[in-house]
């Protein structure tokens, strides 16, 4: 009896939607990097891409507790000397809210190539509507 190991050709991936409304912004990004990676799965393997596609709608009414709308810092540097870019969470939910839950789920992936891969199946929209209705996605609850 050897150990089973999943075939990336061989795994049956999944589109679910989920509606960000009223959610924490930390929880929902741990349930969805989950998700993604493949783990509720009985066939997961760490070094195969298992997980399933997901489509997140209303990302601008995730929510975040204590006071991180103003405390909690994003910061990138443009690689020129003194340009170090600092935008609070606040501000990101306000120009950008997708990039606010992309940012916690990336951080929550494998920091390889694996976890590029993984991220390209997350699609976020700041409002309710989305452009994957092709795929037919199943409503999920996390």
């Amino acid at each position: 009896m050897g150990t089973f190991s999943a075939k990336s050709h061989e795994v049956r991936r999944g589109w679910y939607v989920v509606d960000a409304t009223d959610r924490t912004l930390g929880r929902l990004a741990s349930a969805i990097a989950f998700r993604l990676r493949g783990k509720h799965k009985a066939e997961f393997t760490p070094h195969v891409d298992t997980g399933d596609y997901i489509v997140v709608v209303n990302a601008a009414r995730i929510k975040a507790t204590g006071n991180k709308l103003k405390d909690k810092l994003y910061r990138h540097h443009t690689g020129y000397v003194g340009n170090l870019k600092t935008t609070t969470l606040g501000k990101m939910m306000e120009e950008h809210p997708e990039r606010a839950l992309m940012k916690a789920v990336k951080g929550m992936l494998p920091k390889n190539s694996l976890g590029a891969t993984l991220l390209k199946k997350l699609r976020v929209y700041g409002g309710g509507e989305h452009e994957h209705a092709a795929q037919q996605p199943e409503p999920l609850k996390l």
